[in-house]
């Protein structure tokens, strides 16, 4: 049977027992199981429904047995298979059969290719209702989202939390002096200065509106908090990316307000927005160029 189902084209591997067949099963991936129902070790049935309660992905599996009593066959297809063929093998049916597989095999493989790529079309359509068109960070509704998790975590375990609202110092006279391209690329320019220096899988940065971003630090006290925001000043400042527009230096320059709590059960959301966006206003005020902190 092997040599004739070889001399149809297909790739035939055999195991000498229900074991060594459930170890090449993983090992090889097949599109077809042809199973003899008693063998050593591991009978055909007790295979199958190994197989079909293990393995999520659905084989096909045909039963070979001389038994052709109909409880026989009854027992094969309860146990997780598909067929039945009874020896001897009428070359002419496995040839039949074979065919019949081939499609279904064919379906199973362009079924789990389209399977793939929708879950790849999904990741892809999840990252970019989380992302922000122009700089790739998290937009204000994932912000919002996340700092929302991140005040029910740090209140369940009583851990600090920080958060970080920066705003481009006179943003807009460097759009009116360069062009809203230029705009545009400074933003991400100042995007990927925050991708490098938030470090943890925890924190997140994101564009809070227009020129201003926010980063979202749990479990972090405030003095992590400001060394965060000096790390990412330092890094603006080493860009020196010109704007003559500019009353406090004559290269791009981020104002920033820096919040850290620890919440309880009269903490929302929005006061830490408002609080971090006190003391950036403050720093505006105190002349840009400034990291202001309140704890």
């Amino acid at each position: 049977m092997t040599a004739h189902l070889e001399s149809l084209g297909h790739t035939v591997i055999t195991g000498d027992n229900g074991q060594q067949a459930l170890e090449l099963y993983e090992s090889a991936s097949p599109d077809l199981i042809l199973l003899d129902v008693i063998m050593p070790v591991l009978d055909g049935h007790q295979m199958a429904r190994q197989i079909r309660s293990t393995y999520q992905d659905w084989v096909p599996i045909i039963f070979l047995s001389g038994k052709n009593n109909p409880d026989d066959i009854v027992a094969g297809i309860e146990s997780g298979g598909d067929d039945y063929l009874t020896k001897p093998i009428n070359l002419t049916v496995l040839k039949a059969k074979m065919g019949a597989m081939q499609r279904i095999a064919n379906m199973r493989h362009q079924l789990l290719s389209t399977t793939q790529e929708l879950e790849l079309a999904n990741h892809a359509l999840e990252k970019m209702a989380h992302s922000d068109g122009l700089t790739g960070l998290a937009n204000r509704r994932f912000l919002d989202q996340h700092l929302l998790r991140m005040v029910g975590q740090c209140k369940r375990y009583q851990q600090p939390l920080s958060l970080i609202l920066l705003d481009i110092d006179h943003f807009k006279a460097y759009n009116d002096l360069y062009g809203h391209q230029a705009g545009d690329s400074c933003l991400k320019k100042i995007a990927k200065a925050m991708k490098h220096c938030i470090r943890r899988p925890v924190d997140l940065a994101g564009r809070y509106g227009g020129e201003e971003f926010c980063i979202i630090l749990p479990d972090t006290d405030s003095k992590g908090a400001l060394t965060v925001a000096k790390s990412l000043q330092r890094c603006i400042h080493q860009l020196a990316i010109p704007h003559q527009g500019s009353k406090t230096q004559p290269f791009v320059t981020f104002s920033a307000g820096c919040i850290t709590a620890t919440p309880d059960e009269m903490t929302e959301m929005i006061s830490f927005y408002s609080r971090a966006d006190k003391a950036l206003y403050q720093a505006k005020k105190n002349g840009r160029d400034q990291i202001l902190t309140e704890s």
